[in-house]
């Protein structure tokens, strides 16, 4: 692990673990031994980062220079607290710890008083657990794939279990709550397409460069799916109203008692 990333880790770790952190829970958290530990924190303590602690007591980072002071309402801090904390029913561990940790960040960086509130947040967010399925291939490669702009090849089973190698342009990924999708660009089709990330058999790098087309690539595809959706939300309207014309609404209960009233009225006269 580069030394820069290993540091960063190591801070991560001090704004997310509540304090004193032990010298063996850090070293559990950033993969890294022990003695290179202690040689990270005394690093750190060199460039300017305010750590308490000592071995064999615990660390606690106090003042954290690579932050600037940041203030939030209680209510904006409860919307971040809700946000990350949805991030656990995505199935996405690297995700959901990359919220945490930089919800750390930016709580390390409040007042006192609003530090304190963050810890006792009233508002959760949950839902009943789905089964999601289980997603084969390097999906971290599909994340920087996207950011780069650069073509995926996968190896693809459709829902008729139909298979399918094909090199394609990835645009973003869209999580449902129940699976993940990539929305892409299929250089096969020559066309827009959405894949389901756990029906992907392999996936690898490919060598086509699309940048900085993936942008402009991803605004007509939203452009195109919401023109679709307003086609046939006004089908629908339309449909609607035929079908009122065509079907004339019930007889009502007083129209009813009126045509049972003259009904009686012929008998007696008849």
């Amino acid at each position: 692990m580069a030394r820069q990333d290993r540091l960063m880790r190591l801070l991560a770790a001090l704004r997310r673990l509540p304090s004193p952190v032990t010298a063996q829970r850090l070293a559990a958290e950033t993969e890294i031994s022990v003695r290179q530990l202690y040689r990270d924190i005394a690093t750190l303590r060199a460039g300017g980062v305010l750590i308490d602690g000592a071995a064999g007591y615990g660390y606690t980072l106090t003042e954290d220079p690579a932050l600037p002071p940041q203030s939030f309402s209680r209510l904006e801090t409860e919307a971040l607290m809700l946000a990350v904390g949805s991030l656990d029913q995505l199935g996405d561990e690297r995700l959901a710890r990359a919220g945490r940790d930089a919800l750390a960040r930016i709580i390390a960086t409040l007042p006192d008083r609003q530090a304190r509130q963050s810890m006792h947040a009233i508002m959760r967010s949950w839902r009943m657990p789905a089964e999601r399925p289980e997603i084969a291939v390097d999906v971290d490669m599909l994340r920087q794939a996207c950011w780069d702009e650069t073509s995926v090849i996968i190896a693809y089973r459709d829902r008729q279990e139909r298979r399918s190698e094909r090199e394609i342009l990835p645009l973003g990924l869209s999580y449902s709550p129940t699976t993940l999708m990539l929305v892409g660009w299929c250089l096969l089709r020559e066309d827009y397409r959405t894949f389901e990330v756990a029906r992907m058999d392999a996936l690898h790098m490919g060598a086509t460069s699309f940048r900085p087309r993936r942008v402009e690539l991803l605004r007509r595809y939203q452009a195109m799916r919401m023109a679709e959706w307003e086609a046939q939300k006004a089908a629908e309207k339309q449909e609607a109203g035929r079908q009122a014309v065509n079907d004339p609404p019930p007889p009502s209960k007083r129209h009813l008692l009126g045509g049972r009233a003259r009904k009686r009225a012929i008998l007696k006269y008849a």
